[in-house]
């Protein structure tokens, strides 16, 4: 574990960073199961924020890995700042594992940032410099690089000495299903104690196995196509054409079938279109873009 952790230094551009609407997913959902992260919200006509924002990098730097920092101009991404309900500037949220866990508004001085940050690392059962920590972070840095086998490799050394570790549990998971290893993956969780396989990070997870094997051909989604074209209220078939092409990472044409199912015949097959449509959130995570956008579209057709 040491050889592979090495140095607890870690350069500034994997630990700070700006996102927006696009990424906010990647940068903090997903990265967020395995560290905290904070995100800053933050604006240019915003002078207290200006003020902070030196005090929270450092803070962040001191740290040595243990979060990792966001920041977010809400100008640039207002819709985001809404969804997230940032009423004023500067608000920091913390993130673990998908969700907020701790957060303050206002500019804190040096000393309180640095306390903000303590408070986070120990609710979230992390520490400075600790050599999981390190790793988690490398794991991460390889699935941003799109290197499943060199993630998949640290997180089994992660196992091999915490085998009850969350994140790497649902990190070695979501790797496997990345890389179609999913017999593996769905041999790995069937093994997890059943109040394990409940808890909310492996939410995603658990909907991804669900969704797995469900592809097809180009031949067979081809003939799907064309059954839902001749007729515009197969139903069945336009749902299974959903599931082919959401199965091919093809999310946004996937939910434009199920939302159509759900606004021409909301009740077909015991409302299993709007079922589906749900089950596909879960597994592309409740911050994906697609999956705010289809879950606009979803309400719109709900509630009016």
């Amino acid at each position: 574990m040491e050889e592979l952790i090495g140095s607890n230094a870690t350069p500034q551009a994997d630990l700070i960073k700006d996102t927006n609407q696009q990424d906010f997913a990647k940068d903090v959902m997903e990265a967020s199961m395995n560290q905290p992260v904070l995100v800053d919200f933050w604006a240019p006509w915003c002078g207290p924020c200006k003020q902070m924002m030196p005090a929270i990098e450092q803070a962040v730097m001191a740290a040595k890995g243990a979060v990792k920092l966001v920041k977010v101009n809400i100008d640039e991404n207002q819709m985001l700042a809404s969804q997230l309900r940032v009423q004023s500037v500067p608000t920091v949220y913390a993130f673990f594992q998908g969700q907020p866990v701790d957060g303050f508004n206002g500019a804190l001085p040096p000393s309180e940032i640095s306390k903000f940050i303590d408070t986070v690392i120990k609710k979230t059962g992390g520490a400075k410099g600790d050599p999981i920590t390190n790793a988690l972070e490398q794991a991460t840095i390889a699935r941003e690089n799109q290197d499943d086998m060199a993630a998949m490799s640290i997180y089994s050394q992660i196992l091999e000495h915490v085998p009850d570790n969350e994140p790497a549990l649902v990190g070695m998971l979501e790797c496997q299903i990345s890389a179609n290893m999913e017999e593996e993956a769905q041999a790995l969780f069937d093994q997890l104690p059943d109040d394990v396989k409940s808890k909310p990070e492996f939410s995603g997870v658990r909907a991804k196995l669900e969704l797995a094997g469900q592809s097809l051909d180009n031949e067979e989604i081809i003939a799907l196509k064309n059954k839902v074209e001749k007729d515009q209220s197969d139903n069945q078939s336009r749902f299974d054409l959903a599931l082919a092409l959401q199965a091919e990472g093809n999310h946004e044409e996937a939910a434009d079938h199920l939302l159509y199912i759900i606004k021409h015949d909301r009740e077909w097959n015991d409302d299993a279109a709007r079922i589906q449509l749900l089950k596909f959130f879960e597994a592309w995570g409740m911050m994906d873009p697609m999956t705010m956008k289809a879950r606009g579209k979803l309400s719109s057709l709900l509630f009016r």
